[in-house]
C-alpha cells in the first residue's frame, strides 16, 4: 500500500514563453493518455530528498516549460499546448513494503501504486501533462521515482532524456546546449504537394473485440537474457540465412523474433491465424532533413511486419522471422514516415481527439492488435539509467502497468551484461511462453 504524503504544484522558477505551441500531426495519433515509467532506485536516505528534487525541478521546467502548461483543443479538432506555467504535479508518498516485498518491479498492481493517477473526468485542460511520484520504501532502503507524462506531448527519448537533465540539474550541473531540449516541430509539417500516401502502407484493419477478448487476464513478467544468450540467438538466425554481403541480423531483429516465435508457439492455436509484430522506429535521424537529437516530441513511426501465419513463424528457422522483423524496419524511409502521418490523422482521429476532450473517448484510438500479434518497443539504445539525483543511478527502469494488449518491451541489463525483456500476455499462456522463451535458447535450428 502507498500513502500519499504531500502533494506539491511545481512552476518554473523563471518566465517562460506564453505562445501556444503546435503538436505535429505525429503528436496527435495513438495514445492520448498519460504514460507510466518507474526508475527505482536502492541507496539509503537519510533525508528526505524531496525539497531537493522540486527545487531542480522548477529550474528543469525553464527549459521544458510546455509540460507545465495544459493540453487544449484548437477549433480546427488539433491538440496545443497552452503555455500557462501552470506547473507540473510531484507527488510525495511513503509505501508499506520494503524494497524487497516488490520483487523484480515488473508490471503489477504493486508497481502500478509507484506512479501517479490521473482523473480523466476532469476537464482536459486541467490536468497536467506531467505528474510525478516520490515513493521511499518502508525501512528507509531506496526509493521508486514514477513519471507520468501525456503521451502527445513526448516519446520514450524525450522522457528518457527528461528525467536525466533533471537529475543532473540536481547533482548541480548545467546543461550542455545539446542536452538544452528542442522544442520547435514545425520540421513535421507536411509540404502541400504531400496530399496523399505516397508509399504503400502497412495493412493494418482492425480486429474485432469479442467478450472472450475482453475476458483474457494479462499479467506481466520480467525476463533476462544475457549476452551471451544473445549471441547464441544472433548465430541461431545468421547460420542458415547468412549470405555473401548481406549484413548479419541485429540483436534487436534476433530478440524481437525470438519473443514473436515464443508467443506464437505458446498460443497453440495452429497455423492458420495470420500474425504480426507492431513496433515504433525513432525516426529522428530518418527524416529528410533530420531532425535534431535533442527534439523533445514524438517522432515515431510504426513499422509493421509483412503479414504471415503462426505456423510459418514456428515452422521455419529464427532467421525467417528476423527477416520480417527487419524488412518492417527497414521500410520506414522519409517518404514512408510522411505518408504514415498524413494517412493516420485523418477524420476518424480528429473526431476521437474531439471526443477524448469532452470525457466521451477512450485513450487509444489504434485497431485492436488482437490475440495473436504483438506490440513491441525497444529501448536498448536509451540511456535508461543515467537518471543520478546525487544517491546513485538506478537499478531499475521500467514500465509500470500490464496493458490490455500482448506487447513486449526491451531495455538493456542495469550492468550491461544482456537485455530485459517485459513481455505482457494473456495469463493462462505465460508458463508456456517463458518455458519456449528459455527452451528455444538451446535447441538447435531447424
Amino acid at each position: 500500500m502507498v500513502i500519499i504524503v504531500a502533494s506539491y504544484n511545481v512552476t518554473p522558477n523563471q518566465p517562460t514563453p506564453t505562445d501556444p505551441l503546435w503538436l505535429s500531426d505525429s503528436d496527435q495519433i495513438g495514445f492520448l493518455g498519460h504514460v507510466p515509467n518507474i526508475f527505482i532506485y536502492k541507496a539509503k536516505h537519510t533525508e528526505n530528498p524531496i525539497e531537493k528534487m522540486r527545487n531542480s525541478l522548477s529550474k528543469t521546467l525553464v527549459h521544458y516549460y510546455p509540460v507545465a502548461g495544459r493540453l487544449r483543443l484548437t477549433k480546427g479538432d488539433r491538440m496545443e499546448v497552452d503555455c500557462n506555467a501552470k506547473g507540473v504535479t510531484l507527488i510525495e508518498a511513503q509505501s508499506t513494503k520494503s524494497f524487497a516485498d516488490y520483487g523484480d518491479f515488473s508490471p503489477s498492481d504493486s508497481t502500478e501504486e509507484l506512479v501517479p493517477k490521473v482523473d480523466y473526468t476532469q476537464p482536459m485542460e486541467e490536468i497536467p501533462p506531467l505528474l510525478l511520484q516520490v515513493t521511499r520504501f518502508h525501512g528507509g532502503e531506496g526509493l521508486a521515482l514514477g513519471v507520468l507524462i501525456s503521451h502527445p506531448m513526448t516519446d520514450a527519448t524525450g522522457i528518457i532524456r527528461l528525467v536525466n537533465n533533471w537529475a543532473k540539474v540536481a547533482r548541480g550541473e548545467e546543461l550542455l546546449p545539446s542536452e538544452i531540449p528542442f522544442l520547435d516541430r514545425r520540421g513535421l509539417i507536411l509540404p502541400p504537394q504531400h496530399s496523399s500516401p505516397d508509399v504503400k502502407l502497412p495493412e493494418w484493419k482492425p480486429v474485432p473485440r469479442t467478450p472472450q477478448m475482453e475476458q483474457k487476464k494479462r499479467s506481466a513478467l520480467l525476463l533476462k537474457l544475457t549476452s551471451s544468450q544473445v549471441e547464441r540467438l544472433k548465430k541461431k538466425a545468421n547460420e542458415k540465412d547468412s549470405k555473401e554481403g548481406v549484413r548479419p541480423y541485429t540483436s534487436f531483429e534476433v530478440v524481437a523474433a525470438h519473443i514473436w516465435r515464443s508467443a506464437a508457439k505458446a498460443r497453440e492455436s495452429g497455423d492458420n491465424h495470420p500474425t504480426f509484430v507492431r513496433f515504433s522506429v525513432n525516426f529522428r535521424s530518418r527524416l529528410n532533413p533530420p531532425l535534431p537529437q535533442n527534439y523533445f516530441g514524438n517522432a515515431l513511426a510504426k513499422g509493421v511486419t509483412p503479414k504471415c501465419y503462426e505456423g510459418d513463424i514456428i515452422s521455419n528457422p529464427l532467421g525467417f522471422s528476423a527477416e520480417k522483423i527487419r524488412e518492417a524496419a527497414h521500410a520506414v524511409t522519409d517518404e514512408f514516415i510522411r505518408s504514415q502521418l498524413k494517412a493516420s490523422l485523418g477524420q476518424g482521429q480528429q473526431d476521437h481527439i474531439r471526443a477524448f476532450f469532452k470525457g466521451q473517448g477512450h485513450l487509444m484510438n489504434v485497431p485492436y492488435a488482437g490475440n495473436h500479434n504483438i506490440l513491441l518497443t525497444s529501448l536498448t539504445t536509451m540511456p535508461v539509467y543515467e537518471a543520478d539525483f546525487g544517491w546513485g543511478k538506478p537499478i531499475h527502469y521500467g514500465i509500470a502497468q500490464v496493458f490490455q494488449e500482448d506487447r513486449a518491451v526491451i531495455v538493456r541489463s542495469p550492468r550491461g551484461d544482456g537485455v530485459l525483456v517485459t513481455i505482457i500476455i494473456q495469463t493462462e499462456l505465460m508458463q508456456l511462453f517463458q518455458k519456449f522463451f528459455y527452451e528455444d535458447l538451446f535447441v538447435s535450428s531447424l
